[in-house]
């Protein structure tokens, strides 16, 4: 009796056709999807082993990919400084002077701010301490800064140095809103419960609007609400929501928000950051701020007055003339994300996580700890595992497979909805059931 003959030979050529069907369903869904990918605008790696050319990538959310478009962009910044020195400032293709203006619309799109609202600058947590040097002021019984107890380590640094910076005890100061026993998410009946009983207290509410551990969307409307009812300046820290997640910050009577421009805005390591100041601050000449020269009125910036004019706009909050170098690949991204749009981008992503969710649901002993409500999620999926860095090293070194872990147990997937496919989602799926020893999720 041959192989094929033998029950296990059976087992296995109905596993193998199981999987090839499985194949053809994800190249079936791409081709018929109403957004067709983006990929080749992206370059994407070479996948580090298995048998495919290309990664399948899903650390777009640990960093996003670089656009085919950026180079070029850059390498004209680069020209005019050769060819124009400091005439560059004026006469460049796109004058230095107010490059920074280049990003606002776009990126007041991208967020649902109005234009005078946002600007491009400096990195995440300089733009969190720049705003809490304005908006954190602690006064009398209000004195607390509350964040969730999986805060990404830099918005923990960046409270706790506030609170000191200001004589506060940290410990007594920060406050960390934490799932109930048992579960994985902050509950946002748990946040609202806690501002309505403890909220006189609280100076400063400062969530993550996608939590960068679990996945979990925060409802930042309703928690916003509550904040400011309470009495309390409402932050957002939205490093892995720009880009992911539709976003009405004007709307939503958000205080302040900031992010980061490398995940799935893919502006590359380390990249300008974005931030937004509600009108009603803007609009505030007294409010104090940490002052610096690109933050005084441009129209009378050059006049070298000791006196500092804020202009009636976010672009007030900055300190130095932007960095143009740096600031190119934003322009690339953004102008991807407005061709494209993110209401488009959103649906797309929930088609794609969604059907990643439903094959990792079929793995036997993977456990999903992002919250399975579309609503409640963004495209990032967690699973709770085992040796999370030796999961990841074996996903890529077998199947070419990008995912990034945070130890001790915890991968991390995002199908990306501008370079990811239905495809690359099978490839993960299959690559996890083989590394955990169970049987591809169909």
């Amino acid at each position: 009796m041959n192989d094929a003959e033998s029950p296990r030979g059976a087992e296995y050529g109905a596993e193998y056709g199981a999987e090839y069907e499985a194949e053809r369903d994800a190249v079936r869904r791409d081709q018929a999807d109403p957004l067709p990918t983006l990929r080749d605008a992206f370059h994407v790696p070479p996948a580090p082993g298995g048998p495919h050319a290309e990664a399948a990538y899903f650390a777009g959310n640990s960093l996003g990919l670089q656009p085919k478009s950026t180079a070029r962009l850059v390498n004209e910044e680069l020209e005019d400084w050769a060819r124009l020195a400091v005439e560059g400032h004026t006469r460049g293709r796109r004058p230095w002077v107010d490059y920074h203006e280049r990003a606002r619309g776009p990126a007041a799109r991208l967020v649902g701010a109005r234009p005078h609202e946002v600007v491009a600058m400096n990195s995440l947590t300089v733009d969190l301490h720049l705003m809490m040097a304005t908006f954190y002021r602690p006064a009398g019984e209000r004195t607390r800064i509350v964040i969730e107890d999986t805060a990404f380590p830099s918005d923990s640094y960046a409270v706790q140095s506030q609170a000191v910076h200001h004589g506060l005890d940290p410990e007594r100061t920060v406050v960390r809103l934490r799932p109930r026993d048992g579960e994985e998410h902050l509950r946002t009946e748990d946040v609202l419960a806690y501002l309505e009983r403890d909220g006189r207290h609280v100076a400063l509410l400062l969530l993550g609007g996608v939590n960068y551990l679990t996945g979990q969307l925060m409802d930042m409307a309703a928690i916003t609400k509550a904040g400011r009812a309470a009495g309390a300046v409402v932050g957002w820290d939205l490093a892995h929501a720009a880009g992911n997640v539709p976003l009405r910050l004007h709307d939503w009577d958000v205080d302040f928000a900031a992010w980061c421009t490398y995940k799935y805005l893919n502006s590359g390591p380390g990249a300008v950051a974005g931030c937004f100041v509600h009108e009603r601050h803007v609009r505030d000449a007294g409010l104090p701020k940490l002052a610096g020269w690109w933050g005084t009125d441009p129209a009378t910036r050059f006049r070298m007055a000791p006196e500092f004019t804020p202009p009636a706009s976010a672009d007030a909050w900055q300190l130095s003339n932007p960095p143009i170098l740096a600031l190119a690949p934003v322009l690339a991204s953004l102008e991807i994300f407005d061709r494209v749009g993110m209401d488009a981008l959103r649906a797309k992503s929930e088609r794609l996580t969604a059907y990643l969710a439903g094959r990792l649901a079929r793995i036997p002993g993977l456990r999903v700890i992002t919250p399975a409500d579309p609503a409640a999620r963004g495209c990032q999926l967690s699973i709770r595992v085992p040796d999370a860095g030796g999961l990841v090293e074996r996903l890529a070194a077998s199947a070419g497979v990008m995912a990034d872990a945070r130890e001790p147990d915890v991968v991390r997937l995002a199908p990306v909805p501008l370079y990811s496919t239905f495809h690359d989602c099978h490839r993960a799926a299959a690559a996890l059931a083989s590394a955990l020893g169970g049987r591809s999720g169909r």
